[in-house]
């Protein structure tokens, strides 16, 4: 019975950690920066889209990080699904603003 608890004790020390979760954000307007540090996550940012991965937070939050640093997102990918368009438009409530009112129209 010793050696059964034993076997099993070993086994959990020797797994791995968990794999971490794949993201993906398309923006509207394509990124000012390369690399972008969000609260869990690391965002490397191409032309076209911004990738990162992690296993410390849920994609609703990594979402709305990305979004308030780059603006409204054209798509949002965990682990190869896309957001739904309702989860995708709560993600860009946080989206940082970028119409700023032009002066004359302030007049």
């Amino acid at each position: 019975m010793t050696r059964i608890f034993a076997a099993v004790f070993a086994a959990t020390l020797l797994a791995g950690p968990a794999a971490a979760a794949n993201f993906s954000g398309r923006p509207l307007t394509p990124a000012g920066a390369e690399r972008i540090i969000t609260r869990d996550i690391v965002w490397n940012c191409g032309p076209d889209a911004c990738q990162g991965a992690t296993e410390d937070s849920r994609p609703a939050v990594l979402c709305k990080g990305l979004a308030k640093r780059v603006g409204a997102l054209d798509s949002f990918i965990a682990n190869g699904r896309a957001f739904a368009a309702a989860d995708l438009a709560k993600c860009n409530t946080a989206a940082k603003k970028t119409d700023a009112p032009k002066l004359a129209e302030q007049r």
